[in-house]
């Protein structure tokens, strides 16, 4: 009990903080109004952070891969897999909230700050590259600072042994950055608190339906993806014989998802279900611990569910082919980008917000959904990893890998020895 409650003691100090928050806005209507800079300063601390903190995760991972011959085909199916899941739960998800809008009766609680719209074409330029170096520091060009972050993680992982002192720069800047976000972060209780006092005072209780109805979508969403989904994936892996096989071993990595809300706490129980489960050790070995970190079918599902909304707010459609291709793009890297960064979806709402071009008034509405959901989005995240696994087996090694003796077929290969980061 006590683990639990330590697991959950961040998610429950931040629902605290809204709670309270929300109360405030309730009994004093716009006289909290006072306390929307306590709010906004909480929030510029995330922006200001979110720069350096992903240039360092993304430039320190590349830099310190240790390629291995023997896994590049496995890697490859790996990433397909991976890509091709979340599409599928992004696009699903986007079907979901067409026939189930709840984002339409929105318009009375939009917020007031207009959104600035250009054409797709500049909007896609401005979303890869910058003009300047020095705007690459700026929230407004995430994704092209991304994409800055992996040339110089290969170019470093290039240059080989030349650039070893480099590479370590690189890894210390991302500790160091893990760590500033973790301590902005203990503000978040206060910081989102203030704010939704503020939202809840100045535009009133009308907004708690709103979330109430996001909730409801996802959780039912989520139910029926962990379901029927999962089911489809087992069953295209192994057939009626692969069904039978996950979920008779799902269920210990299940409550451990849940009760520990991480991925990477999940990493022992999957590894010991996909060994029952018959998948080769050198395919669970590595597509289980890259999972954890960038296969996330469960952010996936909450990013479009919070786009949807957050366009609502702002009187924006989420039904044009612009927005919707834009969000399937946004949707993969946000699955990317939580990767090994503490409170990882935080940042992927920062990339999204930034890509559309949002106020920051968008954030906390995406930040307290994504809190909400947080323990079924971790249930998908970290369960989707093993039945991908069954799905690397069955694409890199045929149908055989049901009926192979794995356990003495690959007693070389280990986590510890996988040549991985």
């Amino acid at each position: 009990m006590k683990g639990t409650l330590k697991n959950y003691s961040g998610i429950i100090w931040l629902l605290g903080g809204i709670a309270l928050g929300s109360i405030a806005g309730l009994v004093f209507g716009k006289k909290v109004e006072i306390l929307k800079p306590v709010g906004d300063i909480f929030l510029n601390l995330l922006f200001t952070a979110v720069i350096p903190l992903v240039f360092f995760a993304i430039a320190s991972a590349i830099a310190n891969i240790k390629p291995s011959d023997k896994l590049s085909r496995m890697m490859g199916v790996t990433a397909i897999v991976f890509l091709g899941t979340v599409l599928v739960s992004a696009i699903l998800t986007i079907i979901a909230v067409k026939i189930f809008p709840i984002h339409e009766s929105l318009g009375s609680a939009q917020l007031t700050e207009k959104v600035e719209e250009s054409p797709f074409a500049e909007q896609i330029t401005k979303l890869f590259t910058t003009t300047e170096f020095y705007e690459l520091l700026s929230r407004k060009s995430m994704l092209a600072m991304i994409i800055f972050s992996l040339i110089i993680g290969f170019a470093t992982l290039k240059a080989g042994k030349a650039a070893d002192q480099f590479a370590g720069f690189l890894h210390s800047g991302n500790e160091v950055f893990k760590g500033v976000f973790v301590l902005i972060m203990k503000l978040g209780p206060v910081g989102l608190g203030a704010y939704f006092a503020y939202q809840v005072g100045v535009f009133g209780p009308q907004l708690f339906g709103t979330y109430a109805k996001s909730l409801g979508l996802y959780y039912g969403f989520g139910a029926f993806y962990f379901i029927v989904l999962f089911s489809v994936y087992a069953f295209i892996a192994g057939g009626i014989q692969g069904i039978k096989r996950y979920w008779k071993n799902n269920l210990i990595p299940s409550a451990t998802a849940v009760g520990t809300c991480s991925s990477i706490a999940t990493i022992p129980a999957n590894l010991e279900a996909s060994k029952k489960m018959g998948i080769p050790e050198y395919i669970a070995n590595v597509t289980i611990p890259l999972g954890a970190t960038l296969h996330k079918d469960g952010s996936s599902i909450s990013s479009i569910v919070k786009m949807a909304v957050v366009f609502a707010l702002f009187g924006k459609g989420f039904d044009t082919a612009d927005a919707i291709i834009l969000a399937l793009g946004m949707t993969v890297l946000v699955s990317i980008v939580e990767g090994g960064i503490p409170n990882g979806g935080y940042v992927g709402e920062l990339l999204f917000i930034s890509a559309y071009g949002l106020p920051i008034e968008a954030l906390p509405p995406a930040m307290i959904i994504g809190t909400l959901v947080d323990p079924m989005a971790t249930l998908l995240n970290a369960t989707g990893d093993t039945v991908a696994s069954m799905l690397v087996a069955r694409f890199t090694e045929g149908k055989q890998w049901m009926k192979a003796d794995h356990k003495s077929h690959y007693p070389e290969t280990s986590l510890q020895n996988s040549n991985l980061p």
